[in-house]
């Protein structure tokens, strides 16, 4: 059975950092391109970045770009989301993805979702 599950969320202030972690288990999709999303509140649910299984290649939101920099452990089926200079704009119920697809520059989501992880930023 196909199980993502996230954790690495909270509360943290403006400037500040916070890391993601997103488990994997159960399915031939953890040898494979892995994406975060993410909802605010009141807002459709947005692309934020990914990663080749390999690990040698990521893409990012341009919301996100220069901030936040995804990395994988393919041993541990594990992939992260290093947060850094979070803005308040950035609070949301982060969500672990598999497997996104790429087409035309547009990301858009694989059947497998993790839980979430809330993460909220103060200003």
């Amino acid at each position: 059975q196909v199980h993502l599950v996230e954790s690495g969320g909270g509360l943290v202030q403006a400037g500040g950092s916070l890391r993601l972690s997103c488990a994997a288990s159960g399915g031939p999709f953890t040898r494979s391109v892995r994406g975060w999303f993410r909802q605010a509140p009141g807002k459709e649910r947005e692309f934020v970045a990914a990663i080749t299984y390999t690990g040698d290649t990521s893409y990012y939101a341009d919301s996100v770009k220069g901030r936040f920099s995804c990395s994988r452990d393919n041993a541990k089926s594990t992939v992260y989301l290093q947060m850094n200079n979070l803005k308040p704009e950035d609070t949301a119920v982060y969500y672990c993805n598999a497997v996104p697809i790429r087409s035309g520059g547009i990301w858009t989501s694989g059947d497998y979702w993790g839980q979430g992880t809330q993460v909220t930023v103060s200003s």
